[in-house]
């Protein structure tokens, strides 16, 4: 288990929107069964409060609010920002594009521009922000496992960031992806895969408080 010094450590919360983790969003019934069976929102709600208690500072990586004209004239497009541009994900000005309200960020967070593709980093401020803090350790949760997660934590690895992922303060479509993301390819740029339980423990400790354990 990796330690974790409050003044370099930050939090990184990917994609907290209503389409994502709440009952009627767009996206809500595909991750829904792997969501529910590791208690992901609960996790997630859990090591936020957790990270503002201990003094860890918070980082919001966004995707891109779908708005029209977004991709129109695009030449290319990923197919993951096609899917995007169809289903109008995350619309701007629409409840499923906001966060969720447990999820809302408090003075002191950081919200970083919002990413087009996947990477909390490509073609964003997070690193800027994350440097000009002095943050050197990433704990990082959110969504999706095999996509966004798994594109920050690489990138951010590429930028000599330490990151450690909250394995049940994530989800994605199926086991399957959970395993690929989890077991098979974050284990090469991740420094540790961790429980909820395990990191809120650990930055408990450090900052000498008491912080109840989650489910």
């Amino acid at each position: 288990m990796l330690t974790y010094e409050k003044e370099i450590t930050g939090l990184v919360v990917i994609d907290p929107y209503n389409d994502f983790i709440s009952d009627g969003g767009k996206i809500w019934d595909r991750i829904k069964g792997v969501a529910e069976r590791n208690q992901c929102v609960p996790h997630m709600k859990q090591l936020l409060e957790v990270a503002r208690k201990t003094g860890i500072r918070v980082f919001y990586a966004m995707h891109r609010r779908y708005r029209p004209g977004d991709y129109e004239t695009w030449k290319y497009i990923a197919p993951i920002q096609k899917a995007a541009w169809s289903r109008k994900s995350f619309e701007y000005g629409t409840w499923g594009g906001e966060i969720r309200a447990e999820f809302a960020p408090h003075a002191g967070d950081v919200v970083a521009a919002e990413h087009w593709c996947s990477s909390g980093f490509a073609n964003t401020d997070l690193d800027l922000h994350l440097k000009k803090h002095g943050i050197h350790k990433l704990i990082v949760m959110g969504l999706i496992a095999h996509t966004c997660v798994e594109a920050t934590v690489r990138y951010a690895a590429e930028l000599g960031y330490e990151v450690t992922v909250v394995k049940d303060a994530t989800a994605s479509y199926s086991d399957e992806h959970m395993h690929a993301a989890l077991e098979v390819n974050l284990p090469n740029y991740a420094s540790a895969i961790a429980t909820t339980d395990e990191i809120a423990g650990t930055l408990a400790s450090l900052a000498g408080v008491e912080v109840p354990a989650g489910s």
